[in-house]
């Protein structure tokens, strides 16, 4: 059965590769099996799964894949990193590293604020690990001000990378690119990363708008100059620049820390899929192809995922996992002992849940039953850990 779900998932990505004239490699669709994906990353996260949903009905016009398909950036992570790298996954199960980039370039800067110093960090990171047999996945947020051990690297210019210990996690993609940041992923959770997909501000924004909006709940009201961001209590649906808001926002709700901030981009995650569930995307082909050329504009893909085809077999295999199979969560920290607005990975927690996926086995429930709550929802008895088991930094880097 599995066999036969992958020969379909490649054969509809072949047919689809045919059409694609700007391709100079087209590329076979996701090699892992088939699966029915609830769609969330970029933020499925808003971009990940999103992206390959989108493209998965995206039509046969030939001229829409050539136009598509010219949209999207590439990086080859497998030839900067070489041979030196964890095993690949075996028996189907994948990894994917999701970054939600702080670049204030072009577009971005008019959005996202702050000075304009032409550097770019992973102001979201998230790993995906899409199970075995396609039907559950893990998403696992790293907080950005992370303490860890960074590998050498080679930046983008070709120039070194020097290793660096107590460095903070987003400091990797700023020195040197989307190659850097797999490499600090793969020796932080021990775990190949079998794709990369990178979303901007003015990306997420866009997406946002195209598929209509996203709606929110908060139980307190946030009021962030730093994100601008300002929502009385209550419901609301927010536009792509108030989305972006929301999920930037962390001085203005609960502690200020940046693991607040996750919980809210996990709420955010939850509405965009209920959103594009709700708009019939995939039986509106003019709809469905304004969010695929939204989309493939604004991401960077590692380059087995640069293409239309690609995406599109991406998409079918994870658009059969449903909420209620997709696990969000942060991964577990402390206070690092060497700087009270920093933190570190904690153990024997953080070693557990890498080991569990490592194993394809779910997130441990010790992990699951500790999250910390949602700062815009801090009474919702539904959310897990309603009391973090440890202080959260109260000051953490904000760009």
């Amino acid at each position: 059965m599995a066999g036969t779900r992958t020969g379909h998932t490649l054969a509809y990505a072949q047919k689809v590769s045919e059409t694609d004239q700007q391709s100079e490699n087209p590329r076979p669709a996701h090699r892992h099996r088939r699966v029915r994906g609830r769609r969330s990353s970029l933020l499925r996260i808003g971009a990940f799964a999103a992206a390959g949903l989108v493209l998965a009905g995206g039509g046969a016009a030939a001229y829409a894949y050539w136009r598509l398909n010219g949209n999207i950036k590439s990086v080859d992570i497998d030839a900067q990193l070489g041979t030196n790298r964890p095993s690949a996954p075996s028996g189907g199960s994948f990894n994917v590293l999701v970054l939600g980039s702080d670049s204030r370039a072009g577009s971005n800067s008019a959005l996202a604020g702050g000075a304009t110093d032409g550097t770019a960090r992973a102001d979201t990171a998230m790993v995906v690990h899409v199970a075995q047999d396609h039907r559950s996945a893990t998403v696992v947020s790293i907080p950005r001000d992370t303490l860890v051990s960074r590998p050498a690297c080679t930046a983008k210019n070709g120039s070194a990378v020097p290793a660096a210990k107590g460095a903070m996690y987003n400091s990797a993609f700023e020195a040197g690119g989307a190659a850097c940041a797999v490499r600090t992923t793969e020796q932080l959770t021990g775990m190949r990363m079998n794709h990369f997909v990178e979303i901007d501000f003015s990306g997420f924004a866009g997406f946002i708008d195209a598929i209509g909006g996203a709606t929110v709940t908060t139980t307190v009201n946030i009021h962030d100059k730093d994100s601008g961001l300002d929502l009385p209590a209550g419901t609301h649906h927010l536009n792509g620049t108030q989305a972006l808001a929301f999920v930037r926002t962390r001085h203005g709700v609960g502690d200020g820390s940046d693991l607040g901030r996750i919980e809210l981009q996990k709420q955010m995650v939850k509405s965009i899929v209920k959103q594009v569930s709700s708009i019939g995307l995939f039986g509106n082909p003019v709809k469905l192809y304004a969010v695929g050329s939204t989309l493939t504009k604004s991401i960077t893909t590692d380059s087995a995922l640069a293409s239309v085809s690609a995406l599109t077999g991406l998409g079918e295999e994870l658009k059969a996992i449903g909420t209620d199979q997709l696990t969000m969560v942060t991964l577990p920290v402390s206070t690092a002992p060497s700087d009270p607005n920093r933190v570190v990975a904690k153990t024997p927690d953080a070693d557990q849940l890498w080991a569990a996926l490592r194993a394809d086995r779910p997130a441990p429930d010790r992990v699951v039953s500790s999250q910390p709550a949602d700062p815009a929802n801090p009474t919702d008895a539904s959310s897990p850990g309603a009391a973090a088991p440890d202080p959260v930094p109260g000051a953490a880097r904000s760009r």
